[in-house]
Order: C-alpha cells, then sequence, then structure tokens
C-alpha cells in the first residue's frame, strides 16, 4: 500500500487479493454509514447487510489499511489488563459482561472465517504467554487463575514444556490459552470486505470522510468526490483515526509496533519450532511476540518505531533476539519489516462513545484489534438495528477525553523501545 514496502510488509504480499472497490463519486445514500473498513467497520457492515440493511463503508486508504492489515496475527481473549481489574473497572454490571463477550471473541472469529470460508491461514490451536524470570511466571499465573475461576480453558506451563512447545527458549514458564489462536490479518480483514460484499454492502475505497453533519434525522457524510446521506453513522476508525473525529485519536496514545519475518524455513527447522502452531509473547515491558505463518516462515516483533534513526537498532536487536530464543535459526535473518501503531487508552480498555443522535464508535483496542474489532462490530451493527439498546452494550457510553500528556507519551514509548533494544544489544 502507498508502494511502501514497509506499510503491511510480510502480510500484503502473501494475503489473497482485495475484492475490487472503487472511491465514491457523487451521492449516494444509505441506512447506514460506516467510516473505516478495518475489523470493526467491516464486521458492522456484514452483519448490518446480513440483516437486510444498506451500507455504504468509506475507507480513506485501502481495505485494511491501518492496524487490522498490520498487526501479528494473534486472536487472543480479553484484554491486557487482569480480568478482575475489569468490575473494578466498570463495575458490577459492565465488567462481568465485557469478560463473557471477549472471553468468547475468538470463537466468533473462527466462526466467521469458517462459515464465509475466508482463505487466511486460521489456526485455533491456543497462545502461549511467556514468563520472563519469577515476576513473569507470578503474572501469568495469577492471570490463569483469574480467568480459570470464570471456566476459561486455560493452564501454566512449566518451564520444560515451554521450551518443547517453543521448540527453544529460556521461560519460566508459559499460560496456555485454548481459546485464542493467529491469523493472516490482512487476508482475514480482505475476508470480511468480501462476505459484506457479497451479503449487499458497498464499499469505497480512497474515499476519506471530509465531513460529517447531522442532516434531517440522518447523517450527511462527504468525502472529496462524493457525499453519503444515511440515517445512522458508525465510525471505526480507533487508532488511524484522522481530524475528522480528531478526539477519538486524542484519547489513545499511539505506541509504535514492527514485525519482521523470515523466509520460508527449511522443513527440518519448521518441524521443530513451535510445533503446535501457537502464537506468543513474553511478560517484558518491551515485549517480544513471534508465530509461524502458513509458509514456515517466523514473525517476530516488539515495540519501537522503523523510522530512519531507529529502524537499524530495532532490526539488529530482533535479529539477537530471534536467535537467543531459538538458536538453531541462526545464520537466518528477515526478508521483510514492517510497522504500525498502537492505540493505547489511560486504563487499556476499549471506548464506546456516541458521537451525535445515531452516531456511534468503538476505539481503543490496546493492541487486541482482531477479536474485540470483530465483536464490537457485531455490537454496533446489533444497535443500529435495534436489537441491542446503548445499556446493553458491551461497554458503557464514555465521554470523549483527551489523554494526558500524548504527545510526551508517544515520544517516550518510541525513544524507550529504541533504548531498550540498543541496551540489549550492547550487554
Amino acid at each position: 500500500m502507498r508502494n511502501d514496502p514497509r506499510s503491511h510488509g510480510l502480510w500484503e504480499v502473501s494475503a489473497p487479493p482485495a475484492p475490487a472497490t472503487a472511491p465514491l463519486s457523487g451521492p449516494a445514500e444509505a441506512e447506514v454509514v460506516v467510516i473505516g473498513a478495518g475489523f470493526t467497520g467491516l464486521s458492522a457492515a456484514l452483519h448490518l447487510a446480513e440483516a437486510g440493511k444498506s451500507v455504504i463503508v468509506l475507507e480513506a486508504e485501502q481495505i485494511g489499511f491501518g492496524a487490522s492489515g498490520r498487526n501479528v496475527g494473534l486472536v487472543n481473549a480479553g484484554m491486557w489488563v487482569m480480568p478482575e481489574a475489569m468490575p473494578r473497572a466498570l463495575g458490577p454490571v459492565y465488567g462481568p459482561r465485557l469478560l463473557d463477550v471477549l472471553g468468547a471473541a475468538p470463537a466468533e472469529v473462527f466462526a466467521l472465517v469458517r462459515r464465509h470460508a475466508i482463505d487466511c491461514e486460521a489456526v485455533a490451536h491456543g497462545t502461549l504467554h511467556c514468563a520472563v524470570g519469577a515476576a513473569g511466571l507470578a503474572e501469568i499465573t495469577e492471570r490463569a487463575r483469574q480467568w480459570a475461576a470464570r471456566g476459561a480453558p486455560v493452564e501454566v506451563l512449566d518451564a520444560v514444556e515451554t521450551a518443547r512447545r517453543l521448540g527453544g527458549g529460556r521461560y519460566a514458564g508459559a499460560l496456555l490459552d485454548r481459546r485464542a489462536g493467529t491469523i493472516q490479518p490482512l487476508a482475514y480483514v480482505r475476508g470480511l470486505a468480501r462476505a459484506a460484499l457479497a451479503a449487499g454492502a458497498r464499499i469505497c475505497t480512497e474515499s476519506p470522510a471530509a465531513s460529517a453533519r447531522p442532516q434531517g434525522a440522518g447523517w450527511c457524510v462527504t468525502t472529496p468526490e462524493g457525499r453519503v446521506q444515511a440515517a445512522a453513522l458508525i465510525v471505526a476508525t480507533d487508532a488511524y483515526t484522522g481530524a475528522l473525529f480528531a478526539g477519538l485519536r486524542r484519547e489513545q496514545v499511539g505506541l509504535p509496533y514492527f514485525n519482521m519475518a523470515t523466509p520460508p524455513l527449511p522443513a527440518a527447522l519448521r518441524a521443530g519450532l513451535l510445533p503446535g502452531g501457537e502464537g506468543c509473547w513474553d511478560t517484558r515491558a518491551v515485549l517480544s511476540s513471534f508465530r509461524r505463518d502458513a509458509a514456515g516462515r517466523l514473525v517476530f516483533g516488539s515495540v519501537g518505531r522503523l523510522g530512519r534513526a531507529e529502524a537499524a537498532i530495532h532490526r539488529a536487536w530482533a535479529l539477537r533476539a530471534m536467535h537467543r530464543i531459538f538458536p538453531q535459526l541462526r545464520g537466518i535473518g528477515f526478508e521483510s519489516e514492517w510497522s504500525g501503531r498502537i492505540g493505547m487508552t489511560a486504563d487499556a480498555l476499549p471506548r464506546l462513545h456516541v458521537l451525535g443522535k445515531n452516531a456511534v464508535a468503538m476505539a481503543g483496542y490496546n493492541g487486541r484489534g482482531i477479536a474485540p474489532g470483530t465483536v464490537f462490530g457485531k455490537a454496533l451493527a446489533e444497535h443500529v438495528l435495534g436489537l441491542r439498546p446503548l445499556e446493553a452494550m458491551p461497554l458503557p457510553v464514555s465521554p470523549v477525553t483527551p489523554a494526558s500528556l500524548r504527545l510526551a507519551q508517544e515520544a517516550g514509548y518510541s525513544l524507550g523501545a529504541a533504548a531498550a533494544h540498543l541496551l540489549a544489544c550492547r550487554i
């Protein structure tokens, strides 16, 4: 995308082609207009179209341009916060409700993949949250206890079993979550788009929303070449929100994240590396994530920008870190690299906003966009359909509140990750 191989890297070269779309041109009418063609917007459009509603999706770039097409592809249950923290943060009604919704969210993703035959390398074999040292082991043990108390199929593995499942590493243990798994994220979001189109939705790419204003009983959204009149508006732009709904962007701190991928590994190496197909990340503050793709590449990522000043630091660190975990890969490097940003909220929980009459938005996935985006898109569709009033949504309605010292925090994330990776390379 944008003729930039670092934009979506491996995912763009290995995903099935996007369905044919075109910019919006001239006036159009629909019952619902959706801004953003990522997981949330396309899930909403799919469920609305399947219910018989006319839907137009406006995407400023291409399908999956934002975080939906760049992430590592871990289909996780829950959020970063501990399960018991959600009722404390959201109260006795919304806290347990959100836990139930997010706990079941990976199953919703894999069910959609099956129902619409989405070719996205879906592997529902679980994820491994790998513990670094005693503190990491204590963290995942407590997380497992809290999820198990809710009946989740989770298990803490010891160091020996963790090393066997990874095919390497020296972790103190790992939390195996059998609800979770991996997908090729750009392929998945393109598959959602294809399913939404088949159901009757219209998707207009290269159509940035320039204005959105109430008009009559609904909304009028304009683009450089057209306009849409609709009864309801869904905003699903999350961390890639532009100037039109700038408040949604200002309430999130942008966390830079990059991924790098090896060439397809030789069969002998591939067989012993993540033989169960789980996706992984560790408990470090500046974490590492890694998983295999269908062709046997290892995808390895962490916090950081691939800007001109930092790329060499992160590349050297990733190579060294990968070889430390998987010494059998020494001599193998990376053939592709790409990066993007994650939108982080102050409490690491997502937000539901009402932007006006018949206008709603979900934002703030904190690096857990695949499963939450899918189920929240469905919830937004159900709200617009009149099936789910606001008080029955997974989240309470909250005001749009700017993040404190956002720009300073963003600079701190970027500089801190570069410093941590530079120091790691010198030890």
